[in-house]
């Protein structure tokens, strides 16, 4: 990877961060498109960490296939969710200070969440 480094993706619980090969391609190809930084808040996450944070469970994030980037700037929001479609992403949640983008192919297509209220 260019932008990243494997780390970055780590669960914070058992330092696992077993990421898909192609979700890391495709979110390396989006942070040169998008020409700012993503800084990862939430890659890997391992069932037990997964439940602490509230994730649903059968979370993108558990198999890999997921990251939350940070973004409280709603520009680089734009540039970020613009590069990741241009990456092939098509699953977003929004945050206030977040970006969910997931490749799990078992699961609806084509939509964007928030998660107002929820934070």
């Amino acid at each position: 990877m260019k932008y990243f480094k494997i780390d970055e993706f780590k669960c914070p619980c058992c330092g696992k961060a077993d990421m898909d090969k192609e979700f890391l391609e495709k979110i390396d190809k989006a942070r040169e498109l998008a020409g700012v930084p993503f800084v990862i808040t939430s890659g890997y996450r391992c069932s037990k960490h997964n439940k602490e944070v509230g994730g649903k469970p059968d979370s993108a994030h558990t198999k890999g296939l997921a990251a939350d980037i940070k973004c409280i700037r709603s520009r680089d929001r734009f540039k970020m969710i613009k590069a990741l479609i241009d990456a092939g992403f098509t699953r977003f949640g929004i945050g206030k200070n977040f970006i969910h983008a997931d490749i799990d192919s078992s699961k609806p297509q084509e939509v964007v969440w928030t998660y107002y209220g929820k934070e």
